[in-house]
């Protein structure tokens, strides 16, 4: 089992930023790939970037050169940067882990509003 606790969520204007986390906790195995998604009122649930244990990344085309996800394995966490945020980045993001099974978190919501 793992548990997954997303953070860092909340209101900013448009050109703002804001850094999610993601902690994974329980059986974490050393491959794996844990990721980013984001689900907007009424839209289907997309990938937003993905990582993984050997650092290789996944950007989806429209946060490419915006957003960067990292890791720190020490913490067991991931983490979204997200830079030069839009209204259309608004959307309930989580956290996901994929090691032959799928874990997700909670969920954290972000909204960019002027």
């Amino acid at each position: 089992q793992v548990q997954l606790v997303e953070s860092g969520g909340g209101l900013v204007q448009p050109g703002g930023s804001l850094r999610l986390s993601c902690a994974a906790s329980g059986t974490i195995s050393s491959v794996y790939r844990m990721g980013w998604y984001r689900q907007a009122p009424g839209k289907q649930r997309e990938l937003v970037a993905d990582i993984t244990s050997s650092d290789a990344t996944n950007y989806a085309d429209s946060v490419k050169g915006r957003f960067t996800i990292s890791r720190d394995n020490a913490k067991n966490t991931v983490y979204l940067q997200m830079d030069s945020l839009q209204p259309e980045d608004t959307a309930v993001y989580y956290c996901n882990y994929v090691r032959f099974l799928t874990y997700w978190g909670q969920g954290t919501q972000v909204t960019v509003s002027s």
